[in-house]
């Protein structure tokens, strides 16, 4: 039952409390790691980038994971109920269910009360994309992209690794995605972010394709169209250039019956409905049932691991 407790725990303190500031947040700590990494990164030849990249992108994960590892296992012989209520408290460091649902309902409001600039501002804490010259419509699709798309990192990613590796998995996890974040984009360090890139697409490929059925199953529970969500992510989920957004991304477009677009990269559904403010209150309500049923999915598998040995 430890690791359901932990789990349960985490939820519950996410929740309540959100997320720490960025002074006191262990990502964000971990950012200014990464770039001190990065400052000494081979600043000519591609080979020597790409291979700088491995190496602290190996390193970084390895050592801090197996930091994580042997301090709780310590702790445990110790003091069980320190070890549950810190690998809680660690375990919801990787995840955000309230963060992003704030984030999205934040910039919603920001469009209802008709100031448009805040709002692209706001979405920033969304999207990577330049948002300062997006209209009231592309702000609305690209909140709904950012929920779909981020529910597989913000919450079902985590937890599948905390499922099969436990706290050092989903601390794992954690640490490559943070890495895709900074430098796994085509930009100035793209050759150093190769591997981080490359290691974020495979450690999501199975939470990516996990949320985005969920996300169909959701669309029961809203007035959404299941039918047309399977459809739509079927045939849509190739068009982005990421192998896993287009999963999510689709599925929430066929599930709201709308059309998701990024100019010059992608078009995903179709325009059933016009885009409106309820767009994103709709993929909220989406992804809070597809982030309860993960939690009820996860809570009887690690059941059933606990019953089996």
């Amino acid at each position: 039952m430890t690791e359901i407790t932990i789990l349960l725990l985490a939820i519950i303190i996410d929740i309540i409390f959100g997320e720490l500031p960025n002074i006191l947040h262990p990502v964000a700590w971990l950012g200014k790691l990464i770039n001190l990494e990065i400052r000494i990164s081979p600043g000519k030849g591609k080979k020597a980038q790409i291979i700088y990249g491995i190496i602290i992108l190996i390193l970084t994960t390895v050592i801090i994971s197996l930091l994580v590892y042997f301090a709780l296992n310590f702790i445990k012989q110790y003091d069980e109920i320190v070890y549950v209520i810190l690998g809680a408290l660690l375990l919801k460091l990787t995840f955000s269910i309230r963060g992003l649902i704030t984030s999205a309902l934040h910039t919603r409001n920001l469009l209802k009360d008709g100031d448009l600039n805040r709002s692209r501002h706001s979405l920033n804490a969304l999207v990577s994309r330049d948002t300062s010259t997006l209209d009231k419509d592309n702000v609305i699709a690209a909140t709904v992209e950012s929920v779909s798309e981020n529910s597989c990192d913000s919450f079902i990613a985590p937890v599948f690794y905390f499922l099969i590796f436990g706290l050092p998995g989903a601390i794992a996890y954690r640490i490559v995605n943070t890495f895709d974040s900074m430098i796994g984009y085509h930009g100035e360090y793209e050759y150093t972010g190769k591997a981080s890139a490359i290691a974020d697409d495979i450690f999501n490929y199975i939470p990516a394709r996990i949320s985005a059925t969920l996300i169909v199953l959701a669309s029961i529970f809203h007035p959404g169209n299941l039918k047309r969500a399977w459809s739509i992510m079927f045939r849509d989920h190739k068009r982005t250039e990421s192998p896993n957004a287009g999963w999510t991304m689709s599925a929430m477009a066929g599930a709201l019956g709308i059309r998701l677009e990024k100019t010059g990269y992608y078009q995903l559904g179709d325009s059933v409905n016009a885009l409106s403010l309820n767009n994103i209150d709709s993929s909220v309500k989406i992804i809070a049932v597809t982030f309860a049923a993960w939690s009820i999915i996860t809570i009887l598998l690690q059941a059933v691991i606990n019953a089996v040995i």
